[in-house]
């Protein structure tokens, strides 16, 4: 099942996420997305994501939508929502070679490319020092 809201923004400009664009390109990233079309924030946050995994070229197997639903008391349900320790969304998670390598959660004051490619950086970094 896929997530209408994980749709590309098309009114998305690239313009000033240069850097974002070519890190998320970067590797073999996978990234898994929980999100809820029902939810505000996805519907605000994951279509300016979308277009932005779709400028680094990011192929559609390597994006994983993860639909989540509410439960009554607000807990979340969903497939790999208990593994992952989603409780907000949306939750991006980055692997590399199965690992987790960076995560982004409900809000962030950067937009979910600007955060997710500022953890890889920072990663990478390590890796080369």
């Amino acid at each position: 099942m896929t997530l209408r809201t994980m749709q590309p923004n098309a009114a998305w400009s690239p313009a000033g996420y240069e850097d974002a664009i070519e890190t998320l390109g970067d590797d073999e990233y996978v990234f898994k997305v929980w999100g809820g079309d029902w939810c505000g924030d996805c519907r605000s946050q994951l279509p300016d994501f979308a277009a932005a995994l779709e400028a680094a070229d990011v192929p559609d197997d390597r994006i994983e939508h993860h639909p989540v639903e509410k439960n009554d008391d607000g807990s979340k349900r969903g497939p790999g929502v208990e593994e992952y320790g989603i409780e907000l969304i949306p939750t991006v998670v980055v692997e590399l070679d199965g690992e987790e390598v960076a995560r982004f959660v409900e809000e962030e004051p950067v937009p979910i490319a600007v955060h997710l490619a500022g953890q890889l950086d920072d990663l990478e970094a390590d890796a080369t020092a």
